[in-house]
């Protein structure tokens, strides 16, 4: 049984930059299926009616990995004549490149290679900035700063979606991971996501030192964090 009493700070595979296609591909093509299949997708849908979202809105989703939440808004959107640009934001080339090839038939979204600590410059404001599963690859101090960047890039808010670390979660994971992959980076960034997961008081105390103080965390199945960061 591992240490879940802390959040590690061992970096994942998918947290090198410069990993080939022929690596990264597969694995976005399985957190998309994955974001669809225990509900990612939909609970930042439900988020965005709650901010909520009106025509002529941007929104921008930092960390986009393969584009799939985008096509998943996109999609939504289309169907409530919502009339949304958005944008996808990732570090890795590789990763740029295929959420490119993925959302190429939307004439709504495009995709920008920059870094969301470093290169904020490279990133155009938004109304609202949103986040799926990809805050956990911060440490403490790295993550706050990332929190900071959102909130004065966004003009309306922020909707976050990250990991509950949890024993059952991680278990859960492993099984996953090692029953419907052969793939050696999702069996490793799998479980070691959950262990690079938050507790709630970890979670408040972070936005405390990033002074953001107008805020709702929600818990959610399956071990999820939900937190909206109003602007406004």
């Amino acid at each position: 049984m591992p240490d879940l009493s802390y959040r590690t700070d061992t970096l994942e595979i998918m947290d090198d930059f410069n990993l080939p296609s022929a690596d990264i591909n597969p694995v976005l093509e399985g957190l998309g299926k994955m974001n669809a299949l225990f509900g990612g997708h939909k609970s930042i849908i439900k988020l965005l009616n709650k901010l909520p979202v009106s025509n002529g809105y941007t929104v921008s989703d930092w960390g986009c990995g393969g584009g799939d939440t985008l096509i998943a808004i996109a999609k939504w959107a289309n169907s409530k004549q919502i009339d949304l640009n958005l944008n996808g934001v990732d570090a890795a080339p590789a990763a740029v490149k295929y959420a490119q090839q993925q959302t190429s038939g939307y004439k709504n979204i495009s995709i920008t290679r920059a870094d969301v600590i470093d290169e904020v410059c490279l990133i155009k404001p938004a109304n609202i900035i949103i986040c799926s599963l990809f805050t956990h690859h911060f440490d403490d101090e790295r993550w706050i700063t990332l929190i900071q960047n959102m909130h004065a890039s966004a003009q309306k808010g922020i909707i976050i979606t990250d990991l509950h670390r949890h024993w059952l979660l991680y278990h859960a994971i492993v099984l996953i991971t090692h029953v419907f992959t052969r793939n050696d980076m999702a069996r490793n960034d799998g479980p070691l996501s959950v262990k690079r997961g938050f507790k709630r008081h970890e979670l408040l105390a972070l936005l405390k030192k990033a002074q953001i103080d107008n805020f709702k965390l929600t818990w959610r199945w399956p071990f999820r964090w939900e937190l909206i960061i109003y602007k406004s």
